[in-house]
């Protein structure tokens, strides 16, 4: 009897398994997913299976946006304030514009105002200045925060905004922050801080969409003022960590219409987590002395499609002679890959900065499964050598750059949601340029040499790494 039991265990646990095989080969985003997950249902269903219905979905699925086409409460109220913007929407400037706006279904707005913020000084001074500066709310929202010195610098800052009467909303991904404890947000709550979760699996409908996560950082103060980019909350990210060493990233500090689509993110964001409509200010003001353009585009897994993918492309597409890129994690994919050689082979300067030192290994492996094919192609890949590269930033041309918080990996590409600021901005792009020349100047420049004759088992290592790349 318990022979027979074990084997209809076993004959169960296969059927499955080819059962899930199927569901992956009709449902995932990319062939390369697909594969990963049929090779690993078929040959080891014992791990696989409960692996692919806790982190498998292809889609993130409740998530209501009011930007989409149903009829909801955030529509509803989002639809009141939509004239006091349209003195500012600006026309697109050309067919590329004009695709950025659809992917991103928001508006080009004229009227404002972008600062690049260059590494963790720069950019906590601003966001802490802004916090004080604060008369009516405040959004924040972070993937990482922990509690430690910058923590506690932050906790202070909103606190001090809750006694003042400014309302404070606080949102954090419940993964990215699992080791912040409950007794830092005890604390900001009991100040009378508004704070939760971004819980992917809320609920037990969605009690399988374990693998996606909110990657956003977000800041918003009064609907006037807000902050993007690459940074989260902790001492890392002053470069006070030994183990990472120096910390490069770059953030953006908004002002003018802009910020509504910032607001708008966060918005949505904050509905998913508490489901509640959060009472926010939605008169769009332009800023005084400037007039830039700006299109906010935010992207995930609740998309229809692939936003931050068909972005990328779009960006690579449409430059002409220079297309920079900074990610710490490049694992692109094949439509990414596809876009950058094409690019170089026509001609542009196609540069793609990256971390000389890995932080997540299995991304960092599967980089060398294709970095060949790119350099032979004429692309050029920068190792920054001072310390962590965690900015994403993107410069195409003269004429525009992007700020934001997307990785070049399938994860940020599919499985988180993340936001980003195209800006088609001559002058915004200029100091861009400068800026990446300057950490260009402290890189080393891969060659096709030492990609090529690493040892064997490396190169195994890094194909079965890359290969695996999809699912994480």
């Amino acid at each position: 009897m318990a022979s027979w039991l074990l084997g209809t265990g076993i004959m169960l646990i296969h059927l499955l398994g080819i059962v899930s095989a199927v569901m992956a080969l009709m449902s995932s985003r990319t062939s390369q997913g697909a594969v990963a997950w049929i090779i690993s249902l078929l040959t080891f269903p014992y791990v696989a299976l409960p692996a692919y219905w806790f982190f498998g979905r292809p889609r993130f699925y409740g998530y209501v946006m009011a930007r989409g086409e149903r009829d909801t409460v955030l529509r509803r109220v989002l639809a009141r304030y939509q004239e006091s913007a349209l003195p500012f929407l600006a026309p697109p400037t050309n067919s590329d514009t004009q695709a950025v706006e659809q992917l991103a279904m928001m508006p080009l707005t004229r009227g404002n105002n972008a600062t690049l913020l260059i590494d963790g000084d720069a950019t906590f001074d601003s966001l802490f200045e802004g916090i004080d500066r604060a008369e009516h709310y405040l959004l924040l929202q972070f993937f990482i925060v922990r509690d430690d010195a910058l923590g506690r610098r932050l906790q202070k800052h909103l606190v001090d905004a809750a006694r003042r009467g400014v309302r404070v909303y606080f949102l954090y991904d419940e993964i990215g922050s699992r080791k912040l404890g409950e007794g830092y947000l005890k604390d900001l709550s009991i100040e009378g801080v508004e704070v939760s979760a971004f819980r992917s699996s809320r609920g037990l409908k969605h009690r399988f969409q374990l693998n996606f996560r909110n990657h956003r950082k977000v800041a918003v103060v009064d609907g006037k003022r807000g902050w993007l980019g690459g940074f989260n909350v902790g001492i890392e990210y002053l470069g006070q960590n030994p183990r990472h060493g120096p910390w490069r990233d770059t953030h953006l500090m908004l002002e003018g219409p802009s910020v509504l689509g910032l607001q708008e993110a966060f918005w949505e964001d904050w509905h998913w987590a508490t489901g509640e409509v959060a009472s926010l200010n939605w008169q769009a003001e332009s800023h005084p002395d400037h007039d830039q353009h700006v299109v906010i585009v935010p992207s995930g897994p609740a998309d229809k499609q692939d936003t931050a993918s068909l972005l990328i492309q779009q960006l690579i597409h449409s430059a002409t002679h220079r297309l920079w890129v900074t990610s710490p994690y490049f694992v692109p994919d094949q439509g990414v890959q596809d876009a950058l050689r094409l690019a170089a082979m026509r001609g542009v300067d196609v540069r793609v900065m990256i971390p000389e030192r890995p932080d997540h290994l299995l991304v960092f492996l599967s980089a060398f499964a294709f970095l060949p094919d790119m350099l032979k192609a004429g692309v050029k890949i920068y190792r920054y050598l001072p310390g962590f590269l965690h900015q994403k930033v993107i410069l195409i041309d003269n004429d525009a750059a992007t700020v934001g918080t997307v990785n070049l990996d399938n994860r940020s590409f599919r499985l988180n949601f993340e936001i980003t600021a195209f800006i088609p901005n001559p002058e915004f792009a200029e100091k861009v340029h400068t800026m990446l020349e300057q950490d260009l100047a402290q890189c080393r420049r891969v060659t096709i040499d030492e990609v090529q004759q690493r040892p064997l088992w490396k190169k195994v290592v890094s194909r079965a790494a890359y290969l695996m790349s999809p699912v994480q």
